[in-house]
């Protein structure tokens, strides 16, 4: 049987169409089969895989040759140090949301009540690591997709964050009240977008990712109506393209929201838009 070494040099080079992490990728499915961490990897380069470990990997690898993401393959995905229950209802968890999540942190008081809302809550990221990093924090999170609701109280419960779902659209089925703190990461790719049908977009939930009006048609629907949401002072947090920060600051004011900044991501792109409810 071939050994660990030969199976992921042979494997990365089947990927290296798909991916621009052919290595990375085939290390995480084989390290899925054998149930062990990356560093098991490097310390037993030689080891020999069994014939139902070979077979399993296969299995895996040809999926992701096939262009299905990483985290729909493995059920997870690592983010703010916590691994999340992926399934393709979902989004798959990307490092630019960290942005989203670092702002909102600031914004939330460590010992005090605060109220916050996540829309279109997807697996849960966003809502799930606030309630965590901020547990005197009362915090609600929405989604139109009941199947997406159902991975994000799955991955709730893991991590015993209390949060109030609710099936909505944006605010529509939102019990009345106001918050301190609205965030969202919604839809806001282009329909015209030329890499939707290539690479990992393809198996992602479409009504996740694409928004009318050059993507801007839910960033607007969340600034309209967060205003009457928001308490005084409060803040509407919303992630965006790299190239609509003009735009979106451009839609914040116009619906008389205050003090509008965007902020950047790890890798120094636009990415977070800011607002506030009072001068």
């Amino acid at each position: 049987m071939p050994r660990i070494n030969a199976v992921l040099t042979s494997a990365a080079k089947s990927l290296a169409v798909n991916s621009q992490s052919p290595l990375l990728d085939a290390e995480v499915l084989l390290c899925k089969v054998l149930g062990k961490p990356r560093s098991y990897l490097r310390a037993w380069p030689d080891k020999r895989l069994e014939t139902s470990e070979l077979r399993a990997f296969e299995t895996l690898l040809a999926k992701r040759q096939t262009g299905i993401p990483i985290a729909y393959i493995t059920g997870s995905r690592e983010f703010w140090s916590r691994d999340f229950t992926v399934t393709p209802d979902v989004l798959v968890p990307r490092p630019d949301t960290e942005c989203l999540v670092e702002l909102s942190l600031q914004l939330i008081p460590a010992n005090q009540p605060t109220r916050i809302i996540d829309l279109g809550t997807g697996s849960g990221i966003i809502a799930v690591t606030l309630a965590a990093e901020r547990p005197h924090a009362k915090v609600c999170a929405t989604d139109f997709s009941l199947a997406a609701l159902h991975v994000a109280q799955h991955n709730a419960r893991i991590y015993q964050a209390n949060i109030s779902f609710y099936q909505s659209d944006w605010f529509a089925d939102v019990p009345v009240g106001k918050f301190d703190l609205v965030v969202s990461n919604p839809p806001y790719i282009p329909a015209d977008y030329e890499h939707l049908c290539t690479g990992d977009l393809r198996f992602e939930p479409q009504q996740a990712l694409v928004a009318a009006e050059q993507g801007l048609s839910d960033i607007k629907a969340i600034a309209e109506s967060a205003r009457y949401y928001l308490d005084t002072g409060g803040h509407l947090l919303v992630e965006h393209g790299y190239n609509q920060e003009h735009r979106v600051q451009a839609i914040f004011k116009h619906y008389g929201y205050h003090r509008v900044q965007t902020y950047q991501d790890l890798s120094g792109q636009p990415r977070v838009t800011l607002g506030c409810t009072s001068p």
